[in-house]
């Protein structure tokens, strides 16, 4: 079997050895607690001070402005159920119909308990109207959720605009950056974000560990109670080890200089395959999405088998989010671009890290054209659609 080829980093990425390296020693010998009162301690928390000071500087905010969370669907889930909390009302959620399954299912709940929720649509490039935006926000909207960048597509919102739409409705505005930190250059101060959610397995860090910026001047409501930890906003004793490493790889994100080389490898791998495959569509817009992240539909093929054969010559590619694998049902976000469902099962995301390779795309586009012309050989015979 040849050696892996990892084109799903969307999904998840590989821990950076320099970030293993840090945060070793806070598996081993430093395992103290860090609220606890002597040196063992204090030392502990000294490196989680480090860490959030480093997380500040990533995303341009104050370090008592950044909570360290468990995941990315804590911080998504800490900052609804805040806005909920502190002013009763208003409990009117605004989100778009292609977000992540941590809002989305969120979004589903509240809607059961009561709350009116607001999905915006998107075109068929899987972008926002901002009137659509501006017209949905009324005097009980809560808060207004839209995502930096869209974990299946790569398309980016217009974010800065956004968060004016918010100032000027006096909304609490909070984008979910998962997908965008470490590709994208995200400044949530100069851009007058309120609040912003990111994950560390996306940005070559462990599972388990993220991030919440609550600016200063919000209210916000604990999700978590407890023991007063992070500044009273999550109780809980604090992920010291991930923590550590979230800081580690935020420092060596900061200078975005992988961006230009996964660039490179997704135009590159495009150019190809539109050139060796006929009937290969872009899914969302060319320009305007993450500069890691191509989604294709192959007409005549089932996304599900296209992937087995894949995975076969150990290249690991998926067919949209990895929190909604095995469902049975095309993507939601492909729906809400209008994309008929023949064409949602047809399409696949492959997503590009600093580690990926020419040598690697080449040898996908080898096997990628040959698990497609197999599968449509398997069909009965019929025209392939030809658009691109």
């Amino acid at each position: 079997m040849r050696p892996l080829i990892y084109l799903d980093h969307n999904a998840t990425t590989p821990v950076d050895p320099a970030v293993l390296e840090e945060m070793l020693p806070f598996l081993k010998d430093d395992y103290g607690n860090p609220s606890s009162v002597y040196s063992f301690g204090t030392r502990v928390r000294k490196a989680i001070d480090l860490a959030r000071e480093r997380v500040a500087a990533f995303i341009g905010c104050e370090p008592g402005e950044v909570t360290f969370t468990s995941c990315g669907t804590e911080s998504n889930n800490a900052v609804i159920q805040s806005a909920m909390w502190v002013d009763r009302d208003r409990q009117h959620l605004v989100t778009t119909a292609v977000e992540h399954s941590a809002i989305m299912k969120h979004a589903e709940v509240l809607a059961r308990r009561g709350h009116p929720v607001t999905l915006l649509p998107v075109d068929a490039e899987g972008r926002l109207s901002l009137d659509e935006v501006a017209a949905a926000i009324t005097d009980e909207t809560a808060i207004l959720s839209v995502m930096w960048a869209n974990n299946e597509t790569g398309v980016v919102f217009p974010v800065e605009k956004i968060a004016e739409i918010a100032r000027e409705k006096d909304v609490l505005f909070h984008t979910d950056a998962v997908q965008a930190v470490g590709k994208l250059p995200i400044g949530v101060s100069e851009l007058g974000i309120h609040a912003l959610s990111i994950s560390g397995h996306k940005l070559y860090c462990p599972k388990g560990v993220g991030a919440l910026y609550i600016n200063r001047r919000s209210r916000f409501h604990p999700y978590l109670i407890g023991g007063g930890q992070e500044g009273g906003r999550r109780g809980g004793t604090e992920n010291v080890a991930s923590i550590v490493a979230l800081g580690k790889a935020a420092e060596l994100a900061a200078a975005l200089q992988h961006t230009d080389h996964m660039r490179g490898l997704r135009d590159y791998f495009e150019a190809e395959v539109f050139a060796r495959i006929e009937g290969v569509q872009i899914n969302g817009h060319r320009e305007d999405r993450l500069p890691n992240t191509s989604n294709l539909s192959f007409s005549g093929v089932e996304a599900e088998g296209l992937l087995f054969l894949l995975d076969k010559d150990n290249i690991c590619a998926s067919a949209g989010s990895a929190c909604t694998t095995g469902s049975l049902k095309p993507s939601h976000v492909l729906s809400a671009m209008g994309l008929s469902a023949d064409r949602a099962r047809s399409s696949i995301r492959f997503s590009f890290g600093k580690q990926n390779t020419h040598l690697e795309v080449d040898q996908v586009l080898e096997v990628l054209v040959r698990a497609v012309d197999k599968m449509r050989s398997l069909r009965p015979p019929g025209p392939v659609a030809m658009h691109r």
